[in-house]
């Protein structure tokens, strides 16, 4: 017991120190590319942040063990709003921009049912249905990508101007170390949280959509609250609707190219699935009421609360 709690210990500090280089790599490069900082946070941070739910995702697929896969995936997208996102508009207020319920927010909803559909029509996502979620984020970043350099010239982002002047070798070496701790990390921290679970007799679901999911999350909390501290609030934002966008299109849809992922609890279907929905729908109404355009402490409160009672329920159950 006393080594699975070590390796949450360090994991976390890996995961918290990968997330701080993530972030200031992630500045660096949207210099570069001359792209906002929104679209580093839904490209560049998300992928990397996104890399242990493919990893532990990819490898519950092959060892037989879908619950874990499909489990991790929805509880990791209702962990990076109602924990992440409302720790992180706890910090500091979220200002929220037009292009969240233009593009962002309605890709990441539309994909979020398309998830819903296909585990609703035969309990399996097959090799051919993974290829389709995998085009879909393809698609989304051609777009993403073109919409940012169409309107680049409109937004002025303050950023810490000394970034500008950061050598390609240094931010390739921020990315590395970023990318590596938040790699190990994970892993640590998975292996010790799903040890402890398992000692304390658990459900693989269980253990799936709280110790898992909290545990591939917490790059994504790490990335976020960094951010947040820093002022940096939109890869805080863009981060988490990215990493939820990635996690259907991508992890899904790579690993049922690997190996059809089917639902073998119920659970996932008739409660979770609905949850996860729910996180997503909310943050639509929450970006305007009582306050426009403002992700204030008071909404983020209301969030994570949400939260505790869905893991209080999951535990209950």
């Amino acid at each position: 017991m006393f080594v699975s709690v070590l390796y949450v210990i360090i994991g976390l500090v890996l995961l918290v120190v990968g997330g701080e280089f993530l972030v200031r790599s992630s500045v660096a490069l949207s210099f570069r590319l001359k792209l906002s900082r929104m679209v580093i946070g839904l490209t560049v941070v998300s992928f990397a942040t996104s890399a242990p739910e493919l990893l532990v995702s990819v490898q519950a697929a092959m060892d037989g063990l879908s619950d874990i896969s499909l489990g991790n995936v929805i509880g990791s997208n209702i962990a990076n709003i109602g924990l992440v996102l409302g720790i992180t508009a706890i910090i500091g207020p979220l200002a929220i921009d037009k292009d969240f319920y233009k593009f962002n927010w309605p890709v990441m909803v539309l994909l979020s049912l398309a998830l819903y559909v296909l585990l609703d029509n035969d309990g399996v996502i097959t090799q051919l249905e993974g290829l389709g979620l995998l085009l879909s984020l393809f698609v989304y970043l051609f777009v993403l990508i073109r919409r940012a350099r169409k309107f680049s010239d409109t937004m002025v982002e303050e950023v810490d101007d000394a970034l500008q002047k950061t050598s390609n070798f240094k931010i390739v070496i921020w990315l590395l170390i970023g990318a590596g701790a938040l790699y190990f990390g994970s892993e640590l921290l998975v292996n010790g949280a799903e040890a402890i679970a398992l000692k304390m007799e658990i459900s693989e679901g269980v253990i799936a959509v709280t110790l898992i999911a909290v545990g591939t999350s917490v790059p994504e909390l790490a990335a976020s609250v960094i951010a947040a501290l820093k002022q940096e609030k939109a890869i805080s934002l863009g981060n988490l609707i990215g990493s939820n966008i990635f996690n259907i299109a991508s992890v899904l849809g790579i690993t049922s190219l690997i190996q059809p992922i089917a639902v073998k609890d119920e659970t996932l279907m008739s409660v979770n699935i609905y949850w996860m929905l729910g996180f997503a729908i909310i943050l639509l109404p929450l970006a305007f009421i009582p306050k426009k355009m403002i992700l204030g402490r008071p909404k983020g409160f209301l969030i994570f609360v949400a939260y505790c009672i869905f893991i209080a329920l999951v535990f209950m159950k």
